[in-house]
This record gives structure tokens, C-alpha cells and sequence, in this order.
């Protein structure tokens, strides 16, 4: 049964599922969809025309669907769309997507979303994700599935993480992040994130090519386009190597993460 407390403010336009509990003092605007099952504890706010997926958990002074943070926006028909089972934590913000870019702020399911954590307009954001306190994305920003931001970290706009990569506490990240890579806390690329592999199962001989592959990658010797072909062509079955590939040949708007220079 569907549980609203009275003090809670919902425009009557706004589309609520099944089984959906609203805590004291929310307020949800026009144009917002609530899935099943999803929980908004108090003083929560849903603005916007934005979507929220089943088995949600929203605890207080959560915001999303405000405006985009960007001088540019002059008002339209922008859109949020978080996925199911995904928990946020006290002060998380989403903002809607703008219409010079994207036009929607896309986040995915089973992610756990820390305090104060910030997605901010135009991101992608992949599935069971981890953003640890006040982790914040830049406008237009992707990151992928499985990716862990570590607490005070920052990723500048239209930057891309890799899905299954590591970032640091309190980096500071410029550039893109390669899949399965680790951002230090100064936001160099620190070489692979083995323990977060090892937690999710990933073989050995999964593992052991990666790590062959970035030292191929990350060698001293040689161009880096010329080790990028050699690596495609020594590890052309291993279907992991082959999505760093094309990660990096992929178009982006920012350069790649690198190691620290010696």
C-alpha cells in the first residue's frame, strides 16, 4: 500500500507506483514519475520531468531534477532518469540534462550514492556504481559500470570513466580514465584496479592479461599509437584488453589519463 504522510506536498499530476512511501515534508513537482516500491524518507525533493525506477531508497534532503547548473539554460523540456535499486544518501543532487547537450541526465541501477554526492547535467552513469562522500561529476561526464569514486573526488566535464575503474579519494581527475584502470589521489593513472577485479571474480588469466597489456601500453619504449596496435594484435581474443582499445581510440573530448612521470 502506498504510504504518503501528510505533510508531504505532491502536484496531482505527478505519476506515483505502487507501494511507494513518501516521508514528512517531501515535495514532488510536476512531470515526476515515482516507480514501485521506492522509498523517499523526509524533506526529500523531486523536481523536473524526472523518472525514478523501482526499489529506490531516498533518504533526507535528497534533491534531484533541479535545474542544470550551466549559465546557458534558459528552461525546456529536459529530463532525469535514475534507475531501479538505487540507494541515495543524505544531500545527494541530480540535475536535469540541458538542451545544448544531451537533453537528459541518465544514471543507472543498484548504484550507493554517499552524502552529498553530486551528478550533475548530461551525465551517463552506469550500473552499481559506487560514489563515496561528495563525489562529483562535471557536466556531461560518462562513467561506467561498477566504477568507484572515492570520497571528495571530482571529475572534470565531459571526461569519461571506464567502466570497473578506481578513483581515488579527493582526486582531482582532467582526463579520461581507462576501463578496469586506477586514478590516484592526485588523479594519475596508478595502474589497474586489482582488488575491485578480484572482489568481482574476474579469472586469473583475465587479470593476467590486463596486466600485460597495460605494460605493454604504458611502456617507456616506443609511441604510444604503435603499442596501442601491438596490444590490439597480441591480445585480439582477450574481450577485456580489447574494450581498453577501444576505449582509447573511441572520440572523446578529453586526453587520457597517464601515469606520473618519472
Amino acid at each position: 500500500m502506498t504510504q504518503i504522510h501528510p505533510t508531504a506536498l505532491i502536484d496531482p499530476s505527478a505519476v506515483i507506483g505502487a507501494d511507494v512511501e513518501i516521508g514528512p515534508y517531501s515535495v514532488i513537482g510536476p512531470n515526476v514519475e515515482i516507480g514501485a516500491r521506492t522509498c523517499l524518507h523526509s524533506h526529500v525533493s523531486v523536481q523536473g520531468w524526472t523518472r525514478i525506477g523501482e526499489d529506490c531508497v531516498l533518504h533526507p534532503f535528497v534533491a534531484l531534477g533541479e535545474p542544470p547548473q550551466d549559465f546557458k539554460y534558459k528552461g525546456g523540456e529536459v529530463r532525469l532518469e535514475l534507475g531501479d535499486r538505487n540507494i541515495l544518501r543524505e544531500q545527494v543532487t541530480m540535475h536535469l540534462g540541458t538542451p545544448t547537450a544531451r537533453g537528459i541526465t541518465r544514471v543507472g541501477s543498484g548504484g550507493y550514492y554517499m552524502v552529498g554526492a553530486h551528478i550533475a547535467h548530461d551525465c551517463i552513469v552506469g550500473d552499481n556504481v559506487v560514489f563515496a562522500n561528495n563525489a562529483t561529476l562535471g557536466g556531461e561526464s560518462t562513467v561506467g559500470d561498477y566504477v568507484i569514486m572515492g570520497g571528495l573526488s571530482a571529475l572534470h566535464q565531459k571526461c569519461r570513466i571506464g567502466k570497473y575503474a578506481f578513483v581515488g579519494g579527493g582526486a582531482a581527475v582532467t582526463g579520461d580514465v581507462i576501463p578496469y584502470g586506477m586514478a590516484d589521489n592526485h588523479g594519475w593513472l596508478a595502474g589497474l584496479n586489482l582488488v575491485g577485479m578480484k572482489r568481482r571474480g574476474f579469472s586469473r588469466e583475465t587479470i593476467h592479461n590486463l596486466r600485460a597489456a597495460y605494460r605493454l601500453l604504458y611502456a617507456e619504449e616506443g609511441a604510444f599509437n604503435e603499442r596501442i596496435e601491438d596490444a590490439a594484435r597480441l591480445f585480439a581474443n582477450a574481450r577485456e584488453v580489447m574494450e581498453i582499445i577501444e576505449f582509447i581510440k573511441a572520440p572523446a573530448a578529453r586526453p587520457l589519463c597517464f601515469p606520473e612521470p618519472r
